[in-house]
């Protein structure tokens, strides 16, 4: 296998195998929500298996000294990329190279979603994860612009739902700084959860629930926006991996509540806001 392949096929078993490539399911759920042909669905999945494996390669790269030293990434893997390092570089350029391909050839609305998704993360990877404050802000940015691949932009209530996804980002990014807080500090890195300690951290992670499920019951569903708020009381125990699995699947199950009351309803269901699937900006 050539060396540009395998870093690419190592990126997606790595990923999907620690469950970090929920944005794509997002966006399929996206394309159902608005009863995408599948003609259409199948192009923009495949676009987004894409640029999934970009942006996380991209991180891998920026990432590569650190994980040399972490045990707690895959050793074979790290050991390959950085005997590979041009292979990576090409594998990046390839990617990237196919997809404005695809957007400029298919669907040109495609790069909105790849220019702000990958962009945050190129930003992210290179800069802001070591930012407190910004770390998170940058992540939930990206919860935002990944899916925009999932469905027409002129639509109001995907715009709703992707800012949905975008507050479950905060959630995610606000766990994952607290789990990887001692380690980050032995390794000098500067993240919201190092600056303000474990304490503060936890209720930042519960005031974003908060936030994730108001926003749900006022815009989307009162039922996901229950289960939402209903992960502040998820206890944090000892286990962080473990809490942290069992607040996605939380907040995952529900906004599949909310793309399945816009798919059988054909409206959000909010308390403030009830808008038709169809209606669209300028409409």
């Amino acid at each position: 296998m050539p060396p540009a392949l395998k870093i690419i096929v190592d990126v997606a078993r790595f990923r999907l195998a620690r469950l970090e490539m929920a944005n794509l399911v997002a966006a399929v759920a996206l394309m159902l929500t608005f009863r995408l042909p599948a003609g259409e669905l199948g192009g923009r999945f495949a676009f987004g298996l894409l640029l999934n494996l970009l942006v996380y390669l991209n991180n891998d790269f920026h990432d590569l000294g650190d994980d040399l030293d972490s045990s707690s990434r895959d050793e074979e893997k790290t050991q390959f990329l950085h005997t590979n390092v041009r292979a990576a570089l090409n594998a990046q350029l390839g990617l990237l190279g196919v997809l404005v391909a695809m957007a400029v050839i298919w669907k040109a609305e495609l790069l909105v979603g790849l220019i702000l998704g990958g962009g945050i993360c190129w930003a992210y990877s290179y800069r802001l994860k070591r930012v407190p404050g910004l770390d998170v802000v940058a992540m939930t940015l990206w919860g935002v612009s990944m899916p925009l691949i999932g469905f027409p932009l002129d639509h109001i209530v995907g715009w709703l739902l992707v800012a949905q996804l975008g507050l479950c980002s905060m959630v995610f990014e606000s766990i994952q700084v607290l789990r990887d807080r001692e380690e980050d500090a032995a390794h000098d890195a500067r993240t919201t959860a190092v600056l303000v300690g474990e304490g503060a951290t936890k209720r930042l992670i519960r005031g974003a629930l908060l936030l994730a499920g108001s926003f749900a019951a006022l815009f989307l569903s009162p039922v996901a926006g229950v289960m939402a708020i209903g992960g502040v009381f998820v206890p944090f125990g000892d286990d962080t991996p473990r809490y942290w699995n069992r607040v996605r699947l939380l907040l995952g199950l529900a906004f599949l509540v909310e793309c399945a009351t816009v798919y059988f309803l054909g409206h959000t269901q909010g308390l403030w806001l009830q808008i038709p699937v169809d209606a669209r900006f300028g409409g």
